[in-house]
């Protein structure tokens, strides 16, 4: 990226997923589905492959039924192609990063089985290894259980921890070195950072942090829609999301970075230019005058059309109206008393003298519009072509002066004009300057108020006696000590006007905008720029202190040093020595190094330690899931059957190195226990 590079926004949209093609190889070999069930992206695929089948949004949106439908278009994951549209329609099934919502859920699972073409009717004849939270509670698994079990027939479940899937994954040549290791896992709304000592999974000293990668890219978006309120609406949270994941960084010194972009050089090399969607504004063309005759020519012959059009139809239901009228007064001749009566009542006519009246009117006004369509006829080719009158306004500023011409008279309107817009130009860029910390004139105001500030003799303070006193106050204002006179602003208007009707040249609209103090740039797009300076390091930095949102919680370093602080100097040394990092968040430019600056200051002098990241730190718990499955012991160690379901309850796991601690809920949680007495009562009611 050049300096003063103005980059565009991508807002990419999403492809629809395909439904892929379920193979009898698939069919018969009964090969597990395996899902990432992740609070931010869902990823599935088969067990047998490399990479997932299906990446996409774990959201559904149900839009607004339309007329003619009983029911709104249901989208899940990548079927929603414009998100901000259906903004306020998403739902997730997660809390946090806790699943609870059940019914979501089930409209994702539809959707994954669906697109891998599975299409056995009523059930899916494969076993699901499926990613949880970590301490997923025991409602969730059970609830998520009965799901798969009950609704879709599937003929085992395996649970598993994304974090730990992904650090087995990554780590097995390390594994094999150290059984120990410190998992820091990134979540989108939380971050875990789980210590393994000897192999085994220390629950009691794991830490949670409930700030992820939604809360920076909220920050984000709150940070530029407060610094463009201009741009309030085109600041959506999808753009933040981009500029997140394209630009954030997290600095190894955040406060030393941040005293650097407090330098203007600094900024203006370092400042991201975003450049958001507009729509040019066609300016109107400037007209000379032969141009300006044929333009009132065209004009002239329309309204003469509008007007002939007008008072043809005007005529045929004044004719119309007459021929009822006459019609009525013929019953009356002939007789018909009662067809007459009941007629003019109709037509809202008290009596006969009233009825003949109208007809008398009627006809004159028929002979009226007939003579004036004859007249238009006549002179319906003659259009008045020649030039206008000058408009000369009363006001004597305004006036031709003795002996001057009409082109000279135009010419010194448009020159007062321009001088009044330079004047007022002039005062918006002084109030500007005095704005701004760094410029001249607020550098010579600051110096005038601390020079009277430092007046020694306070008792004989007489400033503002004086005349001159005047001229002080007037150059330590904010405004410059000159504000917008209301009589330059009435000779503006009148110059404008009178500019309006004699001058073909003059461009519309051009000095409203000066006029109002709206000094727009050269370039229209400038207007729609983001500059994204400090908001770059100052999103992600909520990581680290999350109480820049107001979340009482300590950041990552501190939540890190707490969690060591609880072992001893030996156990300490084997957990820092294999430091994982996985989540999205982990792609973050920057982070593994400012870990390794903050953990140069926990530890103690000189002690060594080390920290690695997942060469996918998205994709890498859904690639361990899928290891796990391919082991031989997968359905005899780690599956749970119908059988287990049936026996043993839907909160029921089986423990492997990647799995949370199965730990089973009291009885008097899931079943109540009645004794003799309770028992013979519930028999005798």
């Amino acid at each position: 990226m050049t300096e003063n590079e103005v980059l565009p926004l991508k807002d990419a949209k999403t492809i629809p997923d395909i439904i892929h093609t379920y193979s009898s190889d698939l069919k018969k070999g009964l090969v597990p589905i395996v899902i990432d069930n992740g609070s931010y992206n869902c990823r599935a695929g088969w067990g047998n492959q490399k990479r997932p089948c299906l990446v996409f949004k774990n959201l559904v949106a149900k839009t607004r039924k339309e007329r003619g439908k009983k029911d709104g278009e249901l989208q899940v994951g990548n079927d929603i192609t414009n998100i901000e549209a259906v903004r306020f329609q998403l739902k997730s099934q997660f809390d946090r990063n806790v699943p609870i919502h059940m019914e979501v859920q089930e409209q994702v699972f539809d959707y994954i089985f669906s697109h891998l073409g599975i299409d056995t009717e009523g059930r899916v004849d494969h076993p699901i290894m499926l990613t949880e939270a970590f301490l997923n509670p025991n409602y969730c698994r059970h609830a998520m259980s009965e799901l798969l079990f009950e609704c879709y027939g599937v003929p085992g479940v395996a649970y598993g921890v994304d974090a730990l899937f992904s650090y087995h994954c990554s780590n097995e040549e390390n594994l094999k070195k150290s059984q120990s290791g410190l998992v820091i896992s990134l979540g989108y709304q939380t971050m875990h950072i789980i210590p393994i000592i000897d192999g085994q999974v220390d629950i009691a000293h794991a830490r949670r942090i409930n700030v992820g990668g939604f809360h920076v890219t909220s920050y984000m978006h709150r940070l530029l829609q407060l610094k463009y309120p201009v741009h309030f609406n085109a600041i959506t949270l999808s753009r933040s999301e981009e500029l997140v994941h394209d630009y954030s960084f997290v600095p190894a010194e955040y406060r030393s970075v941040l005293k650097q972009w407090a330098e203007p050089d600094y900024y203006d090399r370092n400042v991201v230019r975003i450049q958001l969607p507009y729509t040019v504004v066609a300016t109107v063309p400037t007209l000379n005058a032969e141009q300006q005759k044929e333009r009132r020519k065209e004009l002239a012959k329309r309204l003469v059309e509008i007007n002939a059009r007008k008072r043809d139809e005007r005529l045929a239901e004044d004719e119309e109206m007459l021929n009822q009228l006459l019609e009525v007064q013929d019953l009356m001749n002939s007789g018909k008393e009662k067809q007459f009566k009941k007629s003019i009542s109709s037509m809202d006519i008290g009596s006969e003298a009233e009825l003949v009246k109208q007809i008398g009117n009627l006809q004159s006004r028929i002979q009226k519009t007939k003579q004036k369509i004859a007249a238009a006829n006549v002179s319906e080719d003659v259009i008045v072509t020649e030039e206008p009158k000058l408009k000369i306004p009363k006001q004597t500023a305004l006036r031709l002066r003795d002996g001057e011409d009409a082109e000279s008279w135009l010419a010194r309107l448009r020159k007062d004009r321009v001088q009044l817009l330079e004047k007022r130009a002039a005062r918006h860029q002084k109030r500007q300057d005095m704005a701004k910390r760094r410029t001249v004139a607020a550098q010579e105001r600051m110096r005038i108020i601390s020079e009277l500030a430092r007046k020694d003799n306070k008792k004989d303070d007489n400033f503002g006696m004086r005349d001159e006193d005047w001229d002080v106050y007037k150059a330590i204002r904010r405004d410059g000590g000159d504000s917008d006179s209301e009589e330059e602003q009435e000779r503006l208007v009148e110059i404008e006007e009178v500019l309006r009707q004699n001058d073909p040249t003059f461009v519309e609209g051009s000095s409203a905008a000066l006029s109002s103090g709206d000094f727009s740039p050269a370039n229209p797009g400038e207007a729609h720029q983001l500059h994204v300076g400090v908001e770059k390091l100052r999103a992600p930095e909520i990581l680290f202190q999350p109480g820049m949102i107001g979340i009482e919680e300590a950041g990552l370093a501190e939540t890190i040093a707490y969690v060591l602080k609880m072992y001893s100097p030996e156990d300490q040394n084997k957990l820092v020595s294999n430091i994982f990092l996985t989540g999205g968040c982990a792609h973050l430019p920057g982070l593994k190094e400012r870990l390794e600056c903050e953990l140069r200051e926990i530890r103690p002098f000189q002690s060594e330690f080390h920290i690695g990241m997942s060469r996918d730190p998205s994709l890498s718990a859904w690639i361990g899931a899928c290891e796990f499955a391919r082991q031989p012991n997968f359905k005899t160690d780690i599956l749970i059957s119908k059988e287990d379901y049936a026996e043993k309850g839907g909160e029921y796991l089986k423990e492997h190195k990647a799995s949370n601690i199965y730990n089973a809920s009291p009885a008097s949680l899931t079943q109540p226990q009645l004794g003799p007495l309770e028992d013979t009562e519930m028999e005798i009611f």
